[in-house]
């Protein structure tokens, strides 16, 4: 072809913004050069680590697509099965899945899993310290001298919800303080959901001076809810979230929550499929550390009570 009708083709194609199907490009190379992030929906949580993911696509060669394939129910088991059927072959060529309730998903190409719900498994994983997050939330409370603590949990079918719960009960029992069973209730992490449980918990005739919520959204109904029943956080109630979504520092007052590092999270998830496509070898099981942002939605009741032994890793960041 003629140089003049090759640049006169260019000019064209520049003129009318075209550009080649993924689908025809994938049938020729084998290859999009794409990679999805595939969550159940698109919320605090998930944003967050899509935040991360971006930036960590810059320069790799790699565009990213984002595909929510919940349907609209969270709860809906096997999504990420029915997502990658619609998308692997033709528009990506590796995914990271966020929360998937399903780790074997049986796919001709690499795939990494953050937070799923069975914890850690053969699929490539990143995750945070959820165990220790919960021990720093449960201690600082104890070490502002609440003894009695309402813990609102997640969903009962996700690993990070029960180990959260799991370091609520060990840092009480480090401390010796037992656990009313009445005050720990799933919440689910949603604001909806946890509205009610937050509800039930404030409406006992001897309610608990302080609530460790499994995530924001969590504490964050949990906070609306007793300014509705009239009591006043810090002053009635101490409420502690986990996640540190940007909403958490919006609310009033500001929560003090635990940090899981989710944008970072979705940056590490995103690095380690690149790698994984590229042959590279490496530790396919990634766990971040969690920290304490102190906030202004707890404060001291009573005489301090002796923290347990992981009380001493629970130093307070600014936030």
């Amino acid at each position: 072809m003629a140089q003049a009708t090759v640049e006169r083709v260019q000019q064209v194609i520049h003129q009318l913004g075209y550009e080649a199907s993924l689908g025809a490009q994938s049938l020729r190379s084998h290859r999009t050069n794409v990679l999805g992030i595939l969550v159940a929906e698109f919320e605090p949580f998930s944003t967050e680590l899509l935040k991360g993911a971006s930036r960590e696509v810059a320069g790799t060669g790699y565009q990213l697509l984002a595909y929510s394939g919940g349907d609209g129910d969270h709860t809906a088991i096997g999504w990420e099965r029915r997502s990658l059927a619609r998308l692997s072959g033709t528009l990506i060529d590796g995914a990271v899945i966020v929360t998937p309730t399903v780790v074997e998903t049986n796919q001709g190409f690499h795939v990494v899993a953050v937070d799923p719900h069975t914890g850690p498994s053969g699929l490539p994983t990143v995750d945070s310290d959820n165990f220790a997050g919960a021990v720093l939330a449960t201690n600082y409370l104890l070490s502002l001298g609440h003894r009695r603590i309402g813990h609102i949990s997640g969903r009962s079918d996700l690993e990070s919800a029960r180990l959260r719960e799991a370091g609520f009960r060990k840092a009480m029992a480090d401390a010796d303080v037992p656990v009313d069973e009445r005050l720990v209730r799933v919440g689910g992490f949603r604001i909806e959901s946890a509205a009610g449980t937050a509800a039930e918990l404030l409406a006992l005739p001897d309610r608990p001076t302080a609530v460790f919520a499994g995530n924001d959204l969590s504490a964050i109904s949990t906070l609306d809810v007793a300014r509705n029943m009239g009591l006043r956080v810090p002053d009635d109630l101490s409420v502690i979230g986990f996640d540190n979504v940007p909403e958490s520092a919006l609310v009033n007052p500001p929560l003090t929550t635990i940090m899981q590092p989710l944008q970072r999270m979705g940056a590490e998830a995103l690095r380690l499929l690149i790698d994984l496509i590229g042959g590279v070898e490496r530790d396919t099981h990634i766990r971040l550390p969690t920290e304490l942002v102190v906030r202004a939605s707890c404060r001291t009741y009573g005489p301090p009570l002796r923290p347990g032994p992981l009380a001493a890793d629970a130093a307070p960041t600014g936030g």
